[in-house]
């Protein structure tokens, strides 16, 4: 078995990426409790109508309109930008540990982080190559 490179041991690999999971967990409820605030200011006294479902609006169903929205602070744009973000947290962790293992030089786990990380982001961008 080969030596980590450096300070990539695997104790401390595991402590980046527990770190790593808990912060992006706690941003992204930190921003859908701000939106969901924010909704609750603008919209908590209305009554809601509950005989005819109505998703979230054809803006707010892609990333780019997610952001815009999100960029006006929308109070919906807010809560599906936390939402985003606690989608992206596991594809930013898998990102992480492919560079943790390039850095310990741990062909193994190369590949295989390569293939999660291929098969998430396929699963995150197949939609619109097929479509």
């Amino acid at each position: 078995m080969k030596r980590p490179a450096g300070d990539w041991t695997d104790p401390r690999v595991e402590r980046l990426v527990g770190s790593f999971l808990r912060v992006g967990v706690v941003i992204a409820s930190v921003v859908v409790l701000a939106g969901g605030t924010v909704y609750l200011v603008r919209y908590g006294a209305e009554l809601p109508e509950y005989r005819v479902f109505s998703g979230e609006p054809a803006k707010l169903r892609n990333v780019s309109g997610i952001l815009r929205a999100a960029l006006s602070l929308s109070s919906r744009g807010i809560i599906q930008f936390g939402l985003l973000l606690l989608m992206f947290t596991p594809v930013a962790w898998v990102a992480f540990l492919l560079f943790a293992f390039t850095r310990q030089r741990d062909g193994t786990y190369v590949i295989v982080s390569s293939v999660v990380l291929a098969a998430l982001l396929f699963s995150v961008v197949g939609g619109y190559l097929f479509n």
